[in-house]
């Protein structure tokens, strides 16, 4: 008898994704190697008797970005059954970089050095988070991301809690990014966001939760 799973979608290659900028709130598109990716993460793992067997998806749940929206039109072609619930959710949005919007991770380092910051330790977004921009960008803090992901998996806990052994088509999909990802996973985990693990999902790639 199959547990309620949750999975867990990243969108598919963006050109920042290549040269490794921080994108958070900007609205890039999937390259056509990215469409790629998803498209093949489709047709090996969506279907009946498949990883994903769309008929027991119960809710799916989508970032707000363009890219993640392709990403799920992508994966579901032809649209999630009748009886699935579908929202584009504002507590999968990626983490708001705020100032480092579009910035390098050398970038990062090197301007908060430059104004005397992480002088006893490395910059670290999981326990730093990020700054505020000065165009007004709003720049999360960990417990801010924290506080929206807890949010999310107790509905998903309540949803899936009543049927953990009766069988019942519970799962739920989330179509994000990858660090709101990687920070889902911990707090699944029940770990603080700064908890050092290891976690590697390619862009286009799908996790299983359960």
């Amino acid at each position: 008898m199959a547990t309620p799973r949750v999975f867990l979608a990243r969108h598919g290659e963006t050109e920042w994704t290549i040269n490794g900028r921080h994108t958070g709130t900007s609205e890039i598109p999937l390259t056509p190697r990215g469409e790629s990716q998803v498209l093949a993460s489709s047709r090996s793992l969506l279907g009946p008797g498949r990883l994903i067997d769309p008929s027991r998806l119960s809710h799916v749940f989508v970032s707000p970005r363009i890219r993640a929206a392709r990403t799920y039109s992508l994966l579901l072609p032809a649209g999630a059954p009748a009886n699935t619930t579908v929202n584009t959710d504002e507590r999968l949005a990626e983490w708001g970089y705020g100032m480092y919007e579009g910035w390098f991770p050398a970038q990062i380092r090197e301007n908060r050095k430059s104004r005397g910051l992480d002088a006893d330790r490395p910059f670290d977004i999981w326990r730093d988070g990020c700054e505020d921009g000065a165009d007004g960008s709003k720049g999360e803090s960990a417990a801010e991301v924290k506080h929206r992901l807890d949010t999310l998996i107790a509905e998903i806990k309540t949803l899936q809690g009543p049927h953990m052994r009766d069988g019942k088509g519970v799962d739920v999909l989330l179509v994000s990014h990858g660090h709101l990802l990687r920070a889902f996973t911990k707090r699944w985990l029940g770990l603080e966001l700064d908890f050092p693990i290891q976690m590697i999902l390619e862009p286009g790639g799908i996790a299983t939760l359960t």
